[in-house]
């Protein structure tokens, strides 16, 4: 077999092993169209060989936008790779300021985009961008260039053995991609990751999922700009997973119906919805079928792995399953094995519960800067604990410092923050990458990650406020869709809330409740206001006196990437958080 060293070798790789015919599948005007592995590799290398003739260089820089993820994505990714250029995925919904910042910081010379809106945002910075030479879409868009003009363009294949020239000098410590990463402060930073950062993270995280070779099948939604879902798809073509592409976030119900995976990636808010939707069906069923609901629902939170809880529990959980769960399963396509789930801590609820409805969600943990994954949970070999991101995967090393932050050190590390040193020195000391997280390893191995550094707080009595945990506990309330603890330095902590505006209306219409007709009515409405109080009081048992939520205020407007509260992986931005509701924040503390 071919070694893989370096990211363009995960297609070859395929090919020798099996020859999908939907390596990569894509809906266009509401058909999938499988592209085989062959095919990916016949049009990488017709992508190659056109950037050839127009130019590009080895280290050139080449943007990639687009608002979902399609075959067309990976076709250029290796298509860029094979040449010895990098290629630098940008977010989609970011500003077009961050575009330019982005384009300019990096110096691309090329820059794809998926469609119209994308293309708007880009052609209004378009003058200020120097060194950009020329833009294409994957639409059909008129008076922009058709990314097809490429592959035809590389037809002609005289000049492949130029190609093969380029990918035998490509070196795997060389870099391979600059990721932008949204950040929750600040300008975005370049991470600079290598062949073998990627390479080694594929290849030493793979072992923990669970594929059958060549049968499973995925569905890809989570932003493929990120690390998380780009280094999925690679394990993906590594095991010969066929991989389709989900349409957006709206179809993505329909689309699990129709490709049935039994795989696919999630970020914890996306379970959330998932879940709470469930429940809200749940509600309204009426009598026995109701109270079976909710026996399951109270059977599936009591879950732990490997039948800790004993024989009577297992053999109520059977009957669950086959009475409730298999339901739950039905609805998301009837074949889920697994959930791979990263970003962000998942309620433990969420762990719980869909692993009691057999589709377990691995919890992993990682950030852009080491490739992604640090660890991962697995549901073979004792590897899975509730409430831990698993075990650190094999090559990489894991120690907590004296102040309780995560070091990691391994191949999988990057090279550094693109044109600054001095931040890299700042996070890499003597080979350790500081995350930035807090967390411990167990007796057994496992890892937990309890919160951010930069986000812990003290009271003015001195008390240490971990704001993730307590808002993780909360957020767990129907009524609640979004929280922020505040209270550094003040006598205690509180929070901004976002009422769950959907929940709220349907529990008033159950109880004839009027609370009026606009998100700004029922976050001041005073009955919203004590049943959220009640929320808060029965999570508040959970925490020490120092740690309880003791005032909040509502807020009346959705909390969004696009109105900057949250970033594009759906992490609280909470400097912005607080400057928005600076008068809220006065109404508290005074």
């Amino acid at each position: 077999m071919t070694p893989i060293s370096r990211l363009f070798d995960f297609p070859y790789y395929q090919l020798e092993k099996n020859n999908l015919p939907n390596c990569l599948v894509t809906k266009y005007d509401g058909v999938w169209v499988e592209t085989s592995t062959q095919e990916y590799i016949n049009k990488s290398n017709a992508i190659s060989r056109a950037l050839l003739r127009l130019g590009v260089q080895k280290n050139d820089k080449i943007a990639i936008i687009s608002s979902n993820n399609r075959t067309e994505w990976n076709i250029m990714d290796i298509g860029c790779l094979q040449t010895g250029a990098q290629t630098v995925p940008i977010y989609p919904t970011i500003s077009e300021t961050d575009y330019e910042y982005i384009l300019n910081h990096c110096e691309a010379k090329y820059c794809f985009v998926s469609d119209t809106e994308v293309l708007h945002k880009v052609n209004l910075i378009k003058n200020n961008l120097e060194h950009l030479k020329d833009v294409y879409s994957f639409n059909e868009i008129e008076g922009c260039k058709n990314w097809k003009e490429l592959l035809t363009l590389g037809e002609d294949q005289s000049n492949q053995d130029v190609v093969e020239d380029r990918k035998n000098n490509v070196k795997p410590e060389e870099l391979a991609t600059i990721i932008y990463t949204s950040g929750t402060t600040g300008r975005p930073k370049g991470v600079m990751l290598s062949h073998h950062n990627i390479v080694s993270n594929v290849l030493d995280s793979s072992p923990r999922i669970p594929f059958e070779e060549g049968t499973s099948v995925a569905l890809s939604f989570l932003p493929i700009c990120h690390i998380f879902e780009r280094v999925i798809l690679y394990i993906y073509q590594y095991y010969s997973v066929s991989c389709y592409f989900a349409e957006s976030i709206d179809k993505l119900s329909d689309n699990i119906k129709e490709v049935k995976p039994t795989v696919f990636s999630v970020v914890p808010r996306l379970l959330e919805k998932v879940y709470d939707k469930i429940i809200a069906k749940g509600t309204e069923l009426t009598g026995i079928k109701k109270k079976l609901f909710f026996w399951a629902i109270d059977l599936g939170l009591r879950y732990e792995p490997y039948g800790a809880n004993g024989f009577w529990y297992e053999a109520q959980l059977k009957i669950a399953r086959k009475l409730i769960f298999s339901k739950w399963k039905e609805g998301l396509g009837g074949n889920l094995d697994v959930m791979v789930s990263g970003s962000a801590a998942l309620q433990t609820r969420l762990t719980r519960v869909f692993a009691a409805a057999e589709m377990p969600v691995m919890e992993g943990y990682g950030l852009t800067e080491t490739s992604p994954v640090i660890s991962v949970n697995d549901m073979r070999n004792r590897g899975f604990k509730v409430g831990t991101v698993g075990k650190v995967i094999q090559n990489v090393e894991v120690k907590i410092a004296p102040d309780g932050e995560i070091l990691c050190k391994g191949p999988n590390v990057m090279m550094g923050y693109y044109k600054d040193d001095t931040m890299t020195k700042e996070v890499i000391i003597e080979g350790y990458f500081h995350t930035g997280d807090i967390g411990e390893v167990d007796a057994e191995g496992f890892l937990k990650r309890t919160d951010r550094k930069k986000e812990m707080f003290k009271t003015s009595g001195g008390k240490y406020i971990a704001p993730q945990i307590i808002e993780n506990a909360i957020k767990q309330s129907h009524f609640i869709e979004q929280i922020m603890v505040i209270g550094d330095g003040e006598k205690m902590p509180a929070a901004f809330i976002q009422p769950n505006f959907e929940f709220v209306r349907e529990w008033a219409k159950r109880h004839n409740i009027n609370v009026g007709t606009t998100n700004a009515e029922i976050a001041s409405n005073k009955q919203v206001i004590n049943r959220i109080q009640e929320e808060i009081d029965t999570i508040n048992e959970k925490f020490g006196n120092w740690e309880k939520v003791k005032r909040f205020e509502l807020t009346p407007d959705v909390w969004s990437i696009d109105g900057g509260h949250l970033t594009p992986t759906l992490k609280l931005k909470r400097k912005i958080v607080m400057e928005k509701y600076k008068d809220l924040y006065q109404k508290i503390y005074g």
